[in-house]
């Protein structure tokens, strides 16, 4: 059994040896093959430092790359990068941040959540040299995107004062933001400025425009830009521009004001309410007295109407009567003028009936004539061809009389071709006086049947 075992030992030994003999090398040129090969992926810029050279090379597009083995460095870029201050929904990039707390130019303090979207520039020597300074992604985000966001978020807000920014201020303090971002910071100075807002005009009983929004003005210290001789706003150094970064988007969020703020803006807005309620109340009271007053001019206005209405009524009866008798006069004139007027058109009418009829008689009597004299043209002409016709046949009667005969020979001939005349077989005759009675008429149908038989016997025979 000891010896088996020192047997199999040996015999491993020796397989392992060979294993070891062709494995490592096999296993190296792997391990060569794999740390010479860089895959890249789309949406980040891989930076592939040689150790050797010390040479850096940028990779921004996806595709395989060669790269010195074990003896080379690769840093990745995210190509967008996502800063979130507080805004932590939705987002997959970098979240780990609070909201931004702000003081404004009144001293008020509020909470902005806000996100910021960055873009790596694709220029080969900016990332060199953005690599070299940051090293990796991480720094590059906490050293230059963060801390730059949240400074610049900071300036912008002491721009405005709370109450301005939670006013309606927050789309304009969006639009600075971002032209800070991406073009530099203002240069600015600090100064007492006027600064206008709107509110309702002081409740008064005799005012007439209370319920009106109007303009008001307060001095407040502001963070202002200062501007050059052009007009111009004078900028900072963009700490981004230099690295060939872009800001593509700023996102803000529901801010927050600390409570003090809070509380003067919802006792603001309480007063407000309050005085509009009082406004309401004042319109109300002059809207009813007006009413009431309006309503006893309606009245008054409606009895003098009334009493207008009868007196115009009663003069409208007496002319309506003076009009009725009008036109009854007018009316039996009319009838009178119209019978007087139907007898002579009656008269004209018989009078161009006559004319008419006289017309027609002259008419008739014309044509008659015309038609006798037609008539008698023609008879004339018919005397004469018929005259002449006959005179040329009296010159050639024996032609004319050959022709004839040969039509009435033609004629006969074409009807008599097929002609067949035959003889009566039998003849009954009765003498002088020819058949007398009625049996002699009898007797001789008789023999004539009689004979018919004989003949058709005789035919049957043959």
């Amino acid at each position: 059994m000891t010896t088996e075992n020192n047997l199999l030992k040996q015999k491993l030994m020796k397989n392992g040896w060979k294993i070891a003999l062709f494995g490592v090398p096999l296993l190296a040129i792997a391990l060569t093959i794999n740390s010479a090969i860089l895959m890249t992926d789309a949406g980040y810029t891989y930076v592939h430092q040689n150790n050797i050279t010390g040479k850096l090379d940028v990779f921004t597009e996806p595709g395989i790359h060669f790269r010195m083995p074990f003896l080379s460095k690769i840093t990745r870029y995210n190509q967008v990068i996502t800063v979130s201050f507080g805004n932590n929904k939705g987002e997959n990039f970098y979240q780990r941040l609070d909201s931004v707390q702000v003081r404004f130019a009144d001293t008020y303090i509020g909470k902005i959540p806000v996100t910021f979207r960055f873009k790596l520039s694709n220029d080969p020597d900016s990332i060199k040299k953005m690599h070299r300074e940051f090293r990796n992604n991480d720094n590059l985000i906490d050293t230059l995107m963060v801390k730059n966001a949240r400074n610049v978020t900071v300036i912008t807000a002491t721009q405005y004062t709370g109450e301005e920014f939670f006013q309606g201020g927050l789309n304009q303090f969006k639009s600075k933001l971002e032209d800070q971002l991406r073009e530099g910071i203002y240069l600015t100075e600090r100064k007492k400025v006027e600064v206008e807002g709107m509110d309702l005009a002081p409740v008064g009983l005799n005012q007439a425009n209370s319920h009106k929004l109007q303009k008001t003005k307060q001095l407040v210290w502001k963070t202002v830009p200062v501007v050059d001789k052009a007009g111009l706003m004078i900028r900072q150094n963009n700490p981004l521009q230099q690295y060939g970064i872009h800001v593509t988007q700023v996102t803000i969020g529901d801010p927050q004001p600390e409570q003090q703020l809070d509380q003067l803006l919802s006792d603001k807005k309480r007063l407000v309410a309050d005085r509009i309620r009082a406004i309401q109340e004042q319109e109300t009271s002059k809207a009813q007295a007006e009413t009431e007053q309006l309503k006893k001019e309606i009245q008054r206005t409606r009895e003098v109407q009334d009493a207008q209405r009868q007196k115009e009524l009663a003069i409208i009866s007496q002319q309506k009567e003076v009009e009725i008798a009008r036109q009854i006069a007018e009316r039996e004139i009319v009838e009178v003028e119209k019978k007087k007027r139907l007898a002579e058109v009656d008269k004209e009418k018989e009078l161009a009936i006559a004319e008419a009829n006289l017309s027609i008689q002259k008419a008739n009597a014309l044509s008659a004539q015309y038609e006798a004299k037609a008539i008698t043209e023609k008879g004339n002409a018919e005397a004469s061809v018929l005259k002449a016709k006959y005179s040329a046949l009296g010159a050639n009667k024996d032609v004319y009389l050959a022709e004839l005969h040969r039509d009435v020979s033609t004629v006969l001939y074409q009807n008599l071709k097929n002609f067949k005349v035959e003889m009566p077989k039998n003849y009954i005759g009765g003498g002088e006086g020819g058949l007398t009675s009625n049996l002699d008429v009898i007797t001789a149908f008789g023999a004539l049947g009689l004979m018919d038989k004989t003949e058709a016997l005789t035919n049957k025979k043959k």
